[in-house]
C-alpha cells in the first residue's frame, strides 16, 4: 500500500453496534430493554384479557344460579273456606287446592300452573293437593274431599270406611239423594223447590229450606 494512498478505517464498533441491535429483537440469546417491554406488554394484555373472560363467565354463572327457582315450593295453606289451599310464592295468596294447573293462573306469578307441577299430574303435585278415591286409579284435589259432592264418582271422597266427613253442615240436609252429584246430603237451597231429591222426599216435606 503506498504511502500517499488514504486508508479507509470503517467505524468497526458502530457496525457491531447495529448488529447486536438487529438481534436484539429477533435472536436467541437476548433482547434489548425496548423489545422485551413491548413483548411483555402484549403477554400481560393477554392475560389481563384472559382474566377478564374468567370473570365475566363466572358472574354469568353465578347470575344463572342465583335467580330464585320458578319450581313453586310444597307449601300447603288453609283458604277463607277453612279448606287445604295452595300457599303462591308471595306468601300471601292461598288459592284452593283444585285451582292448581286448570289452566288458569291464580297466583300473582303464575306459578300454580308452572311446568315442573303440572306435566304429570298428579304425580307432580305435592301430596298434600291429592286425595285418593275408593278406586286407586282415581284421584281428587284434597279441598274436594268431604265437601258433600260426589266427586270420586263413587261417594268414596264423601262417605266411610274411606272417607271420614264430619256431618252434614247446617247448610245442608241429610238424606239419601236421589241426584248421582250428592252423597249423603242435598244442599238445603234445594229444599221446597218442588223436585224429589231425597229418596224419602224430606227435602220436600221435612226440610225448612236455606
Amino acid at each position: 500500500m503506498g504511502a500517499g494512498a488514504t486508508n479507509k478505517i470503517f467505524p468497526q464498533e458502530d457496525v457491531e453496534d447495529n448488529t447486536i441491535g438487529k438481534q436484539a429483537c429477533t435472536g436467541r440469546q437476548g433482547c434489548s430493554p425496548l423489545c422485551c417491554s413491548r413483548r411483555g406488554a402484549w403477554i400481560s394484555a393477554f392475560f389481563l384479557l384472559l382474566l377478564l373472560l374468567m370473570l365475566a363467565a363466572l358472574l354469568a354463572l353465578a347470575t344463572i344460579l342465583g335467580r330464585p327457582s320458578r319450581v313453586p315450593g310444597s307449601q300447603a295453606c288453609v283458604t277463607w273456606t277453612n279448606r287445604t289451599g295452595f300457599l303462591c310464592h308471595d306468601q300471601k295468596s292461598c288459592i284452593p287446592a283444585h285451582g292448581v294447573c286448570d289452566n288458569i293462573r291464580t297466583c300473582p306469578q303464575g306459578e300454580d300452573e308452572d311446568e315442573s307441577l303440572c306435566r304429570d299430574v298428579p304425580r307432580s303435585l305435592p301430596s298434600f293437593l291429592v286425595s285418593h278415591c275408593g278406586d286407586p286409579k282415581f284421584w281428587i284435589y284434597s279441598d274436594q274431599k268431604c265437601d258433600g259432592t260426589n266427586n270420586c264418582g263413587d261417594c268414596s271422597d264423601e262417605l266411610s270406611p274411606v272417607t271420614a266427613c264430619p256431618p252434614c253442615g247446617p247448610s245442608w240436609w241429610p238424606c239419601l239423594p236421589t241426584v248421582f252429584r250428592y252423597c249423603g246430603c242435598v244442599p238445603r237451597t234445594l229444599c221446597r223447590d218442588h223436585v224429589q231429591h231425597c229418596s224419602d222426599w224430606s227435602d220436600e216435606y221435612s226440610c225448612p229450606g236455606p
